[in-house]
């Protein structure tokens, strides 16, 4: 390879390694992580659990104890643990 394009690609891999600029409260990032879930478990239950709302309905960090509650109430154990786990 030529110099140039091994200076540039370690320049661009160097970027990756450097820690993130943005600030996040840890409070914020536990929020963001529990709202991820709960878009996750929506999406994957949603024939089972969630069948009778709108499949393109967009969780908000106010819809994941909403969530959970319907896992808990319309699924089997194992949803129901997903959803104490989603709570907790």
């Amino acid at each position: 390879m030529q110099k140039h394009i091994i200076k540039y690609l370690s320049s661009i891999g160097k970027k990756g390694g450097l820690k993130s600029r943005r600030s996040l409260s840890s409070s914020t990032a536990k929020k963001m992580v529990k709202v991820r879930e709960a878009k996750k478990l929506f999406n994957k239950y949603y024939h089972q659990c969630f069948w009778s709302f709108d499949p393109h309905y967009k969780i908000k960090f106010e819809d994941v104890t909403w969530v959970a509650e319907q896992l808990m109430k319309n699924g089997d154990r194992e949803l129901w643990k997903l959803g104490v786990k989603l709570c907790h």
